[in-house]
């Protein structure tokens, strides 16, 4: 286990996984003036903690394995297909919850359905293409930033 702990590939993945969370409480705060905590642990929001993993994951594999390996090669795919899969698949997931959970409000509203019928879909599961953008540069900035602390220091 403490290996882990010594791979920078395995530091720069998780810690910036965890700031990546932790930013976007106040990030919330300073577009919405609330305090969201559910943020901590949740998709969506600003950065895209999954563009940022993803990210750092890849810069560091290329910085420790080599920009040519064939792992590095790999990462970079799978990055491709989460931040895609971030902004395009989970984003219009995002927007159908929307659109059902009007309906349903719709149907409570006009008593064709009843309280105890209805569970609301969580509707941001997903990211705006900056959010993403946001992400993939701080995963960049982290993984520097941890192999500078790590191997070059």
């Amino acid at each position: 286990m403490m290996d882990f702990f010594t791979n920078p590939v395995g530091v720069s993945t998780m810690f910036s996984w965890v700031l990546a969370q932790l930013i976007k409480v106040p990030m919330e705060y300073l577009r919405h003036k609330r305090w969201d905590w559910t943020l901590l642990l949740s998709a969506g929001g600003m950065p895209s903690s999954h563009s940022t993993l993803m990210t750092a994951a890849t810069a560091s594999i290329g910085m420790n394995a080599g920009w040519d390996s064939p792992i590095f090669a790999l990462a970079l795919a799978v990055t491709g297909i989460v931040v895609y899969d971030a902004t395009g698949v989970r984003r219009q997931a995002g927007f159908h919850a929307e659109r059902i959970n009007q309906i349903a409000r719709e149907l409570l509203h006009l008593k064709k359905l009843d309280e105890t019928e209805v569970s609301y879909l969580r509707e941001i599961i997903g990211h705006t293409p900056g959010e993403a953008i946001v992400g993939v540069f701080f995963g960049v900035a982290i993984a520097l930033a941890v192999q500078w602390v790590m191997v070059w220091s």
